[in-house]
């Protein structure tokens, strides 16, 4: 899949307007390096507005959860979805703020009559318990690859010009703490945080849960599919080719937290060069995201202390983006003074 890098022509006419403007160079900070970013995924300067915002909640549950890592049952995983669908979640709430769309979309969920437009792109119900046996089954990963490819092409079509991946899986800070661990050498102390809010004996589960997870898979992780298969699931599978697609269309993406954080590691694997897409929404609480962005090079917009995941922290930074296009967009030049 062939990646155009943004145009870093037009960063650079960016960055030569900015220091023009009628402020001290450099004064508004990390605001002027979003504003050039921006220019150089639009080609465009200014850029064009950021006008149609949507969310992609990718669903599913995880076998994890029989080891008592999380401090919610499964079930709350369906569940949340009528919640999505009601429209009363946190991150329909929040997006609904800054006029962003929200879908969900059921990839693994472990429970039956879901929408058939919510279940249009399953994959199957649950996943493996990464720490005795595989996540997924062969060819379950690339399935779910290509359906992430897919939603990202139909919210493309339909006019999106900012993605972001929101998720909603009991147990799913588990599998991004494996996958982060695998992928970067890290032994799981390093990378397992509290989730859903876990006592200490909770998180000295999720640390022997996703050792256990790494042991058992060894060598495999090497490969990002083999990886997937082994310890991640299907929807952080759709997730990775919804980030990959983004940057084939040349459309940003928005990273949320841990989840998404975990997808992009096997995304830029995948398709190298993806990451020039992507801009990280948040700092999430959780240790493993720390990880997976230090390795992608991207420093999070904002930093609130969230963990909810959803994709409502990268919501919490669009109006963050607009305020930079605005910048070039509106603001005079000094030459406007003479």
């Amino acid at each position: 899949m062939k990646i155009t890098p943004p145009s870093a022509a037009a960063r650079e006419d960016a960055l030569a307007r900015l220091d023009g403007l009628v402020k001290p160079l450099g004064s508004l900070g990390r605001l002027e390096e979003l504003a050039a970013w921006l220019s150089a995924a639009h080609d465009a300067v200014p850029p064009r507005e950021l006008a149609d915002v949507r969310v992609a909640v990718f669903a599913g549950d995880h076998g994890i959860t029989a080891s008592a890592v999380s401090a919610y049952p499964r079930e709350i995983t369906a569940a949340m979805v009528q919640v999505f669908l009601a429209g009363t979640s946190g991150v329909t709430v929040l997006a609904r703020q800054v006029g962003a769309r929200v879908k969900v979309f059921d990839l693994a969920v472990d429970a039956d009559g879901l929408p058939d437009e919510v279940t249009a792109y399953k994959i199957r119900r649950g996943s493996g318990s990464i720490d005795r046996e595989d996540a997924l089954a062969p060819g379950e990963a690339n399935r779910a690859f290509d359906a992430g490819r897919r939603i990202a092409d139909a919210e493309i079509d339909d006019g999106a010009d900012l993605l972001i991946p929101g998720d909603m899986g009991i147990g799913n800070t588990t599998v991004a703490a494996a996958l982060v661990a695998a992928r970067l050498g890290l032994p799981a102390e390093e990378v397992v945080g509290t989730g859903t809010g876990v006592d200490e004996e909770g998180r000295a589960r999720k640390v022997a849960a996703v050792t256990a997870a790494l042991t058992r898979t060894g060598d495999r992780a090497e490969d990002p599919f083999d990886r997937l298969t082994a310890l991640g699931s299907a929807c952080v599978a759709a997730t990775a080719g919804f980030l990959v697609q983004g940057a084939v269309r040349g459309v940003p993406v928005l990273l949320d937290g841990v989840f998404s954080g975990a997808a992009a590691l096997v995304a830029q694997d995948i398709a190298p060069g993806a990451v020039d897409w992507w801009l990280a929404g948040h700092r999430s609480t959780e240790p493993s995201q720390a990880h997976a962005l230090k390795a992608l090079g991207l420093e999070p917009i904002l930093d609130l202390g969230l963990r909810l995941g959803e994709g409502s922290g990268a919501v919490q930074a669009v109006p963050v983006l607009r305020a930079a296009r605005a910048i070039l967009a509106e603001m005079s030049s000094l030459a406007d003074l003479s």
